[in-house]
């Protein structure tokens, strides 16, 4: 695709200016072709520079979110990607592909959702320019049991990314949250379709959504205080392709065999949980104050209750006491 390869040039020889000339020249393309390229590219966002007689600049603090981004720096080139403007969810789109027979390794990537969906039936913030949110499908030979494990690797798939990226450390609340300077900046949602009689699963759809800037305007008035975003304001060339990169790539590493001790390494000592106080929380119900204890071999969070005894969560949520 035309606007591919110029812009591929484009990144080759950042923040130095390349004649339209050259740009045909060494692309085999027209001058007319060049110029429009150079156009859809800064309708996307790019910032372009162009001068009489230099020729086009592309500025390295460029942070357009897009597919060919994307692929720039991925390992794993086997993945296909879908990269939407605006979507109501990634996940609900993906699961209409999954139930239509998409294959494993399709991932939908949105700039903005207008239905991002977190656990427990709650809305997931998704606005513009100031996040990332997307949605990958997995077909594992595997039983629905092992559907925390690959929750528990994408964590740290998005714990490892945001460290790389950021230099700062990221920290998980089990079981899906990701925590950086004590505000939540990212949220998993993993949905599975399963086959009753064996056990099995269909197909896996892990949802993620990193908040990497705070948005224009703050958060919402009742997120403050609670969500933060991964990366302060310093610009970072490619931010958010490169996390996108990032991620997927550790996910492609991680999720064929979710029971790797490196796995279970990686989550446990990023957790924010073991060790501390902390309320068990149920829809309807009242806290129940306990202290984590440990985390078994399939993320299951033993605690200690206030009477001595001890029991093991599978799935549900908790707070840190403070």
């Amino acid at each position: 695709m035309t606007r591919d390869e110029v812009l591929d040039f484009l990144w080759n020889n950042v923040d130095s200016y390349v004649s339209g000339t050259e740009l045909a020249d060494r692309l085999s393309l027209s001058r007319t072709a060049v110029w429009k390229a150079i156009g859809q590219l800064r309708d996307l966002g790019y910032e372009i520079e162009s001068q009489p007689n230099r020729g086009y600049r592309l500025h390295s603090v460029s942070d357009v979110l897009s597919a060919e981004g994307i692929v720039r720096h991925l390992r794993h080139k086997e993945l296909r990607l879908q990269f939407y403007k605006t979507i109501g969810s990634t996940n609900t789109t993906l699961k209409a592909l999954a139930a239509e027979g998409a294959e494993a390794g399709l991932a939908l990537i949105a700039e903005e959702q207008l239905m991002g969906r977190g656990r427990m039936g709650r809305s997931f913030y998704s606005p513009a320019n100031s996040g990332l949110y997307m949605s990958l499908l997995l077909r594992p030979d595997m039983p629905a049991v092992d559907a925390t494990r690959l929750t528990a690797c994408a964590a740290v798939a998005v714990s490892e990314a945001i460290e790389l990226l950021s230099g700062r450390e990221a920290g998980i609340k089990w079981v899906n949250d990701i925590f950086v300077g004590g505000r939540k900046v990212c949220g998993i949602l993993t949905e599975a379709s399963v086959d009753c009689e064996s056990g099995m699963m269909h197909y896996v759809i892990i949802g993620i959504g990193v908040n990497t800037h705070v948005p224009d305007g703050d958060f919402p008035e009742e997120l403050r205080g609670i969500a933060g975003a991964a990366f302060g304001a310093e610009p970072v060339p490619e931010l958010r392709c490169r996390l996108a990169a990032e991620i997927l790539d550790r996910l492609m590493d991680y999720t064929p065999d979710p029971a790797a001790p490196e796995v279970f390494a990686g989550y446990r000592s990023r957790s924010l949980v073991l060790g501390r106080e902390i309320n068990i929380l149920a829809p309807g119900r009242e806290p129940v104050p306990a202290r984590a204890v440990d985390l078994d071999e399939n993320y299951s969070l033993r605690v200690r209750l206030s009477d001595g005894s001890e029991r093991l969560l599978n799935s549900g949520e908790v707070s840190v006491r403070i």
